[in-house]
């Protein structure tokens, strides 16, 4: 009997001390953590809104998100990668894991909130409508009541013309919600007085004006899926060295001509 019960005992304390040396289960990765193993940061874009991503004449993305990216890479300590997209799918991207982050003048909305973390604000720009020159009837937002504006769906700027009650002419680019309206297919479009600017000092015999002007508020902000603290983080402390060091402000110059990077 004691020598079956030391035989038992001994069993036991061998199991006992392999269950010790069992390595426990790896921690899964946060995505900063996949990302500084991989090297870069997946950035959603659109690559047709002028001058904030768009293609160059030689065909190269560029614009002043693609280099707010680019600053927040070098920060994190990563290269960038662009995923090119329309707006109406950039969300499913980051939802399904094909991007890491959208860096494409998204605003804060609250049940964007629900979903995504976001960064401080980069730029504070004020919005305004766009008309035809011909065109005397909207000095508010509230003349937007029975017309049509032609915006992508899912901006702030398209559902805030419908909270006015305006009718929706859904489109994929700035360029093209400006030719609705030169076309007489929409009364106008909402945007920011920077891609205004921009687009008219491009095509200044468009026959188009900005028929009223918004208050200025935080614009553009960079969002990652919920619950990727460390990367808002990450993303938070890159933008402020960018601030800080002076570089924000050096792209906004370069394409918009004034600083919309400080509040």
């Amino acid at each position: 009997m004691k020598k079956t019960l030391s035989v038992l005992l001994a069993v036991l304390m061998m199991v006992l001390s392999l269950a010790g040396c069992q390595k426990e289960p790896e921690k899964e990765k946060t995505l900063l953590e996949q990302i500084k193993e991989r090297g870069y940061i997946i950035v959603g874009t659109e690559g047709t809104y002028f001058p904030n991503s768009y293609h160059d004449e030689s065909g190269k993305l560029t614009g002043f998100d693609v280099e707010v990216a680019a600053l927040v890479a070098k920060y994190i300590g990563v290269d960038v990668q662009y995923y090119e997209t329309e707006w109406a799918s950039i969300f499913t991207a980051l939802d399904t894991g094909k991007i890491d982050t959208i860096v494409n003048e998204c605003g804060w909305k609250e049940e964007r909130a629900v979903k995504y973390e976001f960064s401080n604000p980069y730029t504070y720009v004020q919005g305004a409508i766009m008309t035809r020159n011909d065109n005397d009837t909207i000095h508010s937002l509230e003349d937007l009541q029975g017309k049509v504006a032609a915006n992508e769906s899912t901006s702030l700027l398209g559902e805030m013309a419908q909270q006015y009650g305006a009718t929706l002419d859904a489109v994929n680019a700035m360029a093209q919600s400006i030719s609705e309206v030169v076309n007489g297919r929409a009364d106008c479009t909402l945007n920011y007085v920077t891609s205004f600017a921009a687009y008219m000092k491009e095509n200044p015999d468009a026959p188009v004006k900005i028929a009223v002007l918004l208050e200025a508020n935080p614009t553009a902000y960079i969002p990652v899926l919920k619950g990727e603290t460390d990367l808002i983080n990450a993303i938070n402390d890159a933008l402020k060295k960018a601030s800080e060091s002076g570089e924000l402000t050096a792209v906004s110059m370069k394409y918009f001509g004034v600083d919309v990077t400080k509040g």
